[in-house]
């Protein structure tokens, strides 16, 4: 089954702007997931200080890492936009819930769905900016 609109492609200039923008969250949620799953003294005491227990650490960072990887891969980059929004969401409500600024999480969120805006044709259909 076949749309009845045509897409128009991206631009090169848009593409290169939009996969340079979708990886910095994926290196920075990699990075993050990475560090947590060797468990370093800090990033236990960063766990432990968020009000988890030091058990759900691991689990936590691999389906940070999981989640990244499933927003780099083109094929399932909007599955893992949706992934990432609500892992966000969940860093934005935990900041929230100690008083610690909460801008960070919010900034990645950005960062993914304008990375993804620019790269794909799909999403920019469904969000039609105009200018």
């Amino acid at each position: 089954m076949q749309a009845g609109t045509q897409m128009a492609p991206v631009s090169r200039k848009r593409l290169w702007a939009g996969r340079i923008i979708s990886a910095l969250p994926v290196l920075l949620m990699v990075f993050g997931g990475v560090f947590g799953v060797l468990k370093p003294a800090v990033a236990v005491a960063g766990v432990v200080h968020f009000g988890y227990p030091e058990r759900v650490a691991l689990p936590i960072c691999i389906v940070e890492i999981a989640c990244a990887v499933v927003y780099a891969i083109p094929r399932t980059s909007v599955l893992g936009a949706i992934l990432l929004t609500g892992y966000l969401g969940g860093a934005t409500a935990t900041h929230v819930r100690v008083g610690e600024p909460f801008y960070l999480p919010v900034i990645i969120g950005v960062l993914v769905w304008g990375g993804l805006y620019l790269r794909d044709e799909r999403v920019r259909a469904l969000i039609p900016l105009r200018g």
